[in-house]
């Protein structure tokens, strides 16, 4: 066995091949190995693999069987008929094709990690698992029966039944289930099984379907009419649809400028070319808002996200794959949909972290999704209302092509935002999470039967666990995060973690009993609206009211139908949701944010006022927005009460060209871990020094930070320390990581990730 160049093999090098002496495949497994491993082919495998297939196959010195990905097939050399053969072929049939194979080799390269990597994550585990399927035993004819039919031979004594079977199956010309033999034949299974014991037929076990129910075909309704700036956004996508080439596009609209409807009417055009369309949203509490929407608009939509069972994400896989559906739409790993013949990916909002994957491959959709589009030659659409940076400086060197929609459907107004210094409120200070402003905003909402959305993006009761006599938070055992107070449960929870325990009656510090509970998340916050407003019908929407399948979608419905008064939670109830009978959206803390230590703190700032502002004023009603804060003249808060993101993109664009911070630089972020604190803290320290130790010649530019411990520098038990890669390009950082990598040797206990274009510091 050896490490093999990876070449794609068409057809007919593979029917020459099998004329050869040795047939080699190219392997990668589901490790950080930098190239794919070759084997022979045996010959009981040569008319069956195919690229994209899953194959067993011996690794290493103990030649331990792993499941591997077949990436290539090609005649091989004299010199490897030494090589170590596959040991079996899992797949019938490729479960990726050469184009997806192509795509996950680039992600492999673009985020430092291994291709097995990328294919085992881009396969749902119930594609890989065929989940939904069952094995059923099939019968078909042996060579004894065939000559037996042939006439070449006597053969034994047969009943007719058994004549019967034979010759049905023989006209079938394909395998047949016991229950269909004997169906078609009207006998019993004895007969069958006679043929059986005489050697005239012989089982196989092949993976059936399980029945499935056919989901409801979307009734398609005709298109809206669109305003002139709608119109202008649909003719630039439309654009490079019919020229056949890629183009991505950044739809710059203000919220409740008719950004979907202008995706609908260009994948209208998509879907009539044959072609289909991938759609990713941020959330899945969004998606069955998107999913009803396209449903009303085309015959076929297909779901994919990580809250379906195995068995249905398989099924949609499935039909995908065989051309079944014009619209996907789903969350992050959308993106790698089987769609036979892409013709548009569409991503909204696509300035959401969530399109980040946070383990490996730690691959970012948007730029997954540009190359799909660049190799597809098909456009890319990037919407959303609050850019990142990223998108906007691309732009701005007209590097994407800008299309903007700065007004709202129908001419509406974007509401005024009215920023609310909190510094000096009589019942904050008294420890209300409603100040006085707002307090009279939503009495004034509720008496004009108008609807109101809270906003703060803490859950629980009380954030903060406080020793107030050694002046130090209680912190969760295993991590380095103070346990926040959930009240409903009677328990402190580390968010991090899960790890839950009985409130502490004393300090784990000083051994204290004068342990206190600050702050305010969503649940105290509930409870303190319930009380101020009892004739208001209230209801709260985080990650811990929110987890029961349907619940997302159950809560929008009662807001939407007037049951709700109140609508109250973190940001999944910031973005995307359209009510016309809101009438004032409240931010109840704008500084949860803006404390966080880290470089987007300020831009996720504004995106998040910006976006919930966005939730009022949709319909004939106006609206209004208070933004709740201790920091009034922060430049996030200021530019996003304006609803500016022109003047805020400028003025964050500035700071960061300033100290060449992305995305005006690329970086990597390398986090150790492990469970003994010092041998990972040298072992990051080790290997910061050889990374700079390489960057010299033409890599004299890279700079390398660190290693320091990381903001949260124990996490469930482990030990966490990091550095970071900073240059002009990403080929610049890969160069100076892969010249340490090829010859890094850590402590067997101390582990490591790469994060290319980090966007989580913590």
């Amino acid at each position: 066995m050896s490490q093999g160049k990876f070449g794609f093999a068409d057809t007919p090098e593979w029917e020459q091949a099998a004329q050869d002496d040795v047939l080699v495949a190219e392997v990668v497994f589901n490790l950080p190995l930098e190239k794919p491993y070759t084997y022979a082919v045996p010959e009981g495998l040569r008319d069956l693999l195919r690229p994209g297939q899953r194959v067993r196959a011996p690794l290493g010195r103990s030649n331990r069987l792993v499941t591997g990905y077949c990436v290539g097939v090609a005649p091989g050399e004299r010199g490897q008929r030494s090589l170590k053969e596959l040991e079996s072929l899992l797949d019938r049939d490729p479960l990726v094709d050469d184009a997806m194979l192509s795509l996950t080799r680039w992600i492999g390269e673009r985020y430092l990690c291994g291709w097995g990597q990328v294919l085992d994550s881009v396969i749902p585990a119930g594609v890989r698992n065929k989940s939904g399927t069952r094995e059923v035993q099939y019968f078909q004819l042996s060579e004894q029966a065939l000559a037996l039919l042939a006439g070449q031979e006597a053969g034994g004594r047969l009943s007719s039944q058994q004549r019967a079977l034979l010759q049905s199956l023989q006209q079938s010309g394909q395998p047949m289930t016991a229950a269909d033999l004997c169906a078609a034949v009207g006998c019993g299974p004895a007969s069958l099984s006679g043929l059986r014991r005489k050697g005239l037929v012989v089982p196989m076990k092949l993976r059936s379907e399980l029945d499935a129910e056919a989901g409801p075909l979307g009734q398609t309704e005709a298109d809206l009419q669109m305003n002139d700036q709608q119109q202008q956004a649909l003719e630039a996508i439309l654009k490079p649809i019919r020229e056949a080439r890629h183009e991505t596009l950044l739809l710059h609209g203000v919220t409740g400028s008719g950004k979907t409807e202008v995706y609908i009417q260009a994948i209208r055009e998509v879907v009539s070319y044959g072609r289909q369309a991938i759609v990713l949203v941020p959330e899945i509490s969004l998606t069955p808002q998107t999913i009803r929407r396209f449903r009303s608009r085309f015959g076929s939509v297909a779901v994919l996200h990580s809250h379906m069972s195995d068995t249905e994400r398989h099924r949609q896989w499935q039909n995908i794959a065989a051309g079944g559906v014009q619209v996907v739409v789903g969350a992050r790993s959308a993106v790698f949909a089987p769609v036979p013949h892409p013709g548009l990916i569409v991503i909204d909002e696509e300035h959401e972290p969530s399109f980040k994957q946070d383990s490996t491959p730690r691959y970012h959709a948007r730029e997954v999704a540009r190359r799909r589009c660049e190799e597809a030659r098909v456009p890319l659409v990037l919407g959303s209302a609050t850019p990142t940076l990223e998108s906007w400086l691309r732009a701005a060197r007209r590097q994407d092509r800008l299309v903007s929609m700065p007004q709202r459907v129908a001419d509406r107004p974007l509401p005024p935002v009215l920023i609310v210094d909190v510094r000096t409120d009589p019942r904050i200070s008294r420890g209300s999470s409603i100040g006085r402003a707002l307090h009279q905003s939503i009495s004034r909402a509720l008496q004009e039967r108008g609807q109101t959305i809270l906003f703060l993006n803490l859950r629980g009761y009380s954030p903060v666990v406080w020793c107030r006599s050694c002046g130090t938070g209680v912190k969760c055992p295993a991590c380095d995060i103070t346990l926040t107070w959930h009240r409903d449960r009677q328990a402190v929870v580390c968010h991090s973690c899960g790890w839950t325990s009985d409130p502490p009656l004393a300090c784990p510090a000083c051994q204290s009993a004068a342990v206190r509970y600050l702050g305010a998340g969503t649940q105290k916050l509930d409870e303190e609206v319930s009380g101020l407003f009892p004739q208001a019908r209230v209801l709260r929407m985080d990650s811990d009211s929110m987890n029961k399948p349907g619940s997302h979608d159950e809560a929008l419905g009662r807001f939407r139908r007037g049951e709700v008064d109140i609508l109250l939670g973190t940001q999944m109830i910031a973005k995307g949701l359209d009510f016309p009978n809101v009438t004032l959206v409240g931010v109840v803390d704008a500084d949860t944010m803006l404390r966080q230590p880290d470089m987007r703190a300020a831009e996720r700032t504004f995106q998040l006022i910006a976006q919930v502002a966005g939730r009022t004023g949709r319909g004939e009603r106006s609206g209004r927005v208070l933004v709740q804060t201790t920091c009034p003249d922060d430049p996030a808060v200021r530019f996003a009460a304006k609803h500016d993101y022109i003047g805020f993109a400028g003025h964050e664009l500035a700071e960061r060209r300033d100290t060449q911070a992305p995305p005006f630089s690329c970086a990597a972020r390398v986090i150790f871990r492990g469970l003994d604190e010092r041998r990972t803290r040298e072992a990051a320290i080790a290997v910061a020094e050889r990374l700079r130790a390489a960057c010299r010649g033409e890599l004299q530019s890279v700079r390398v930070l660190g290693a320091a411990p990381a903001p949260i520098v124990r996490l469930r038990n482990f030990w966490r320390f990091h550095l970071q890669i900073c240059a002009a390009t990403v080929e610049q950082v890969r160069a100076v990581w892969q010249a340490v990598e090829r010859t890094l040797e850590l402590p067997e206990d101390v582990e490591f990730a790469v994060d290319v274009d980090p966007i989580n510091s913590r």
